[in-house]
């Protein structure tokens, strides 16, 4: 079965190099937000940690920004992206990382394509690149996953085959892309390989180039100044609330708007 599954996703490297159509009707629908009984540990306006992560290179991104072509990004992923355990769709990541983008740069036009469907690893996500992503002809890709791969006790090697398969397609697609590794939540530290399966996508974004926004190395600095993982992590032990996930969204703007050229001076993303 990983013999067949890794023989597919080398072959998709090809496949996705031309993905280059339009975007179906079903990449604009809307993702439904998922039922949340739990509520979030901390207000939604409550302050943010004012911790700063490293800029991302984001080329074509800035490109886009400076040609005053639409800049489209992709945030595709697992459950984390889609949302789960946000009191509402427009608490998720992607939906926040659009307003913090959007308020940053007024006179561009910024969207942002929630591709995150729950329960999904390396193994799922691979075969979706060409039409949840490349398809959409995105100038950045946001690519989070690893959670469910490490806590399902999937083979390191296998993740790590699956995710240089899935970095080569989408470069090969002329796109940013950002790697996001996994959360500081109870379910995701007990998994054994935890800290193997960030490590692969460290490896992975420094030999390919890409980027990574580590939502690890965030949440110990958030712990480091005071704020302890509880803050940021529904009752369920596994995902954010509302709180973890805007102030997720608003570090990422900044890496980007860092990235962008676009300065503290110029953008409201540290806004509280």
């Amino acid at each position: 079965m990983q013999a067949a599954i890794l023989f597919w996703a080398r072959r998709l490297v090809a496949v996705c190099a031309f993905a280059t159509a339009p975007a179906l009707a079903q990449d604009t629908a809307p993702i439904p937000a998922p039922a949340n009984p739990f509520p979030h540990t901390l207000a939604d306006d409550a302050s943010c940690p004012r911790v700063r992560m490293p800029a991302l290179d984001v080329p074509i991104l800035r490109q886009a920004m400076r040609s005053n072509a639409e800049m489209i990004i992709v945030a595709l992923g697992s459950s984390s992206t889609q949302g789960w355990h946000s009191s509402d769709i427009a608490h998720s990541y992607p939906a926040i990382l659009q307003a913090e983008l959007q308020a940053a740069l007024p006179s561009a036009h910024v969207a942002v394509i929630n591709r995150g469907v729950g329960g999904q690893d390396a193994a799922e996500m691979v075969p979706r690149l060409a039409a949840d992503a490349l398809a959409i002809r995105p100038s950045l890709v946001i690519w989070q996953l690893g959670a469910n791969g490490a806590m399902r006790r999937t083979d390191p090697e296998v993740f790590r085959d699956l995710v240089t398969a899935g970095v080569a397609a989408l470069q090969a697609g002329k796109v940013d892309l950002v790697l996001m590794d996994n959360q500081r939540a109870p379910a995701v530290l007990a998994a054994p390989a935890r800290a193997q399966f960030d490590q692969i996508l460290s490896e992975a974004a420094a030999r390919s180039g890409a980027g990574l926004f580590s939502r690890g190395t965030l949440m110990d600095l958030w712990q480091q100044a005071g704020h302890p993982y509880a803050q940021f992590v529904s009752s369920d032990g596994i995902h954010h609330n509302d709180h973890g996930y805007r102030c997720m969204a608003k570090a990422l703007a900044a890496s980007i708007l860092d990235g962008l050229g676009i300065t503290p001076a110029t953008f409201r993303s540290a806004r509280r």
